[in-house]
């Protein structure tokens, strides 16, 4: 888990990836501290599997549930930038429910060497993002 966690964090292309990344993770943390106190969740460790980890909660099951909530996540805000409008936001939900199920199952088979990306314009633009006077979904 903690060479997963370093490899996350070296790999972030920008300033402001790393912030996000940790800062996200931290106020996680905070909150789950906050309102499901475990021992495992304070150790210098600090993510959403060694949280379920604290509370016996089978990694399929954690990872499955962390995947749709990010998929949750990102389909809230397209209701609200789009708008995608509340209907369409649950269908598709729906929708992804087999692709997130996948994904899951993926990833329990994966090692840390089968990680990596190519989203070089996602990077660019975290880079740009550093420098932008108003930014969205900063805390």
């Amino acid at each position: 888990m903690r060479e997963a966690a370093e490899l996350a964090a070296a790999l972030a292309p920008s300033r402001e990836r790393f912030l996000e990344t940790t800062a996200q993770g931290r106020a996680f943390l905070d909150v789950t501290q906050a309102a499901w106190p475990c021992e495992l969740s304070t150790i210098s460790l600090k993510s959403g599997a060694v949280a379920s980890a604290g509370h016996d909660i089978p990694l399929e099951q954690s990872l499955a549930a962390y995947l749709q909530a990010l998929a949750a996540n990102w389909i809230s805000a397209g209701v609200r930038l789009i708008p995608l409008g509340q209907t369409d936001g649950q269908r598709v939900t729906a929708f992804l429910e087999p692709v997130v199920a996948e994904a899951a199952r993926r990833a329990l088979a994966a090692t840390l060497d089968d990680a990596g990306n190519a989203v070089f314009r996602a990077d660019i633009a975290t880079m740009r993002h550093e420098t932008q006077y108003t930014r969205l979904f900063r805390r």
